[in-house]
């Protein structure tokens, strides 16, 4: 396994990170033990939830999954860079979601609970509140780290501005503030190149990318279809607004010899402003099989093409669309 420091921190995290969103609604207890203990032993010492996963409102069931695991013991949660999200909706009454003060300390004292751990190393907003000032986020979030609850603080769904003001505001608290964002990134889905990119580059913040396959389309779609999987009328149409151009990305991966799959998450690796893509294996098959990714190295012969299928914005902002 390969390491890379989170952003701008000294913390030492795997390139790939563990996704927990299946256990619970896909995967069982027992697979997902098995999963997150293979993940372990194959050296990914970075896992990723959130307090809404499970998807019953208040639950946590993923997080209490991951907790579970922890009990057992066996220096697991030593080993483990655990991260976990903020802002869902955890119940009916007013202040049981977003990112107010109240519901950032209860919402923590949560998932510690469901997680069975004293701290959490990487608690992150799992969307920018425009309701809650960031003075009143911070005084929050600073509180939970100088109480040890919290090691680090992270973002995810953020814009480039979000971002900035986000940093700007803890600067002036002398705070670190962010050290990572997750963002929607995949060959498909580039808008983050525009300013979210930039941003993270410009303040030492780490990307970690999600949804790696978009939704499935990256993971050679047309190939699993003609051998006999169904989509959904999503996938269907997507499929048939972007046929050509997933005709050439499979046809440009049989052609390096590479997985579609292994192919998309190569290409992300490849960029340095990523630390580490997130992965939400269902089997331990999809968990090992993802490994293939840190292998395949991709020539500029290779990045070129792939720019010709799959276009970007036209680089940074404001250079993409001005002059």
């Amino acid at each position: 396994m390969e390491y890379a420091q989170l952003g701008r921190t000294g913390l030492k995290v795997s390139r790939l990170c563990l996704g927990t969103m299946n256990f619970g609604p896909q995967t069982s207890e027992t697979d997902s033990f098995a999963i997150m203990d293979k993940a372990l032993e194959l050296g990914v010492n970075f896992f990723d939830t959130a307090n809404v996963y499970g998807w019953k409102t208040g639950e946590g069931i993923t997080e209490q999954i991951v907790g579970r695991w922890f009990a057992q013991g066996g220096g697991r949660r030593e080993k483990v860079v655990i991260a976990t999200k903020v802002y869902g909706g955890m119940g009916k009454w007013p202040n049981q979601g977003r990112l107010s003060a109240l519901h950032l300390r209860q919402a923590c004292e949560e998932s510690l609970r469901r997680l069975q751990t004293d701290h959490i190393d990487l608690y992150q907003m799992h969307h920018v509140d425009r309701n809650s000032p960031w003075e009143e986020i911070w005084q929050a979030m600073q509180t939970l780290v100088q109480q040890g609850k919290v090691l680090y603080i992270g973002s995810s769904n953020f814009a480039g501005w979000h971002i900035a003001q986000a940093q700007e505001t803890a600067k002036a608290r002398h705070f670190m503030g962010l050290v990572s964002e997750q963002s929607l990134y995949n060959l498909k889905d580039r808008m983050i190149e525009l300013e979210v990119v930039p941003a993270c580059r410009n303040y030492g913040i780490g990307i970690l990318p999600w949804s790696l396959l978009a939704g499935g389309l990256l993971g050679g779609v047309l190939q699993k279809i003609k051998e006999g999987r169904r989509a959904s009328k999503d996938t269907q149409k997507e499929i048939g607004e972007k046929r050509a151009k997933l005709e050439a990305w499979e046809k440009f991966c049989g052609e390096m010899g590479e997985k579609p799959a292994d192919a998309a998450l190569a290409w992300l690796l490849h960029n340095p402003a990523v630390t580490a893509p997130i992965i939400g294996p269902r089997t331990l098959e999809q968990l090992t099989g993802s490994l293939r990714a840190l292998k395949v190295k991709l020539n500029k012969v290779a990045l070129t093409k792939l720019d010709e299928i799959w276009p970007g914005p036209g680089g940074e902002a404001p250079e993409a669309y001005a002059w």
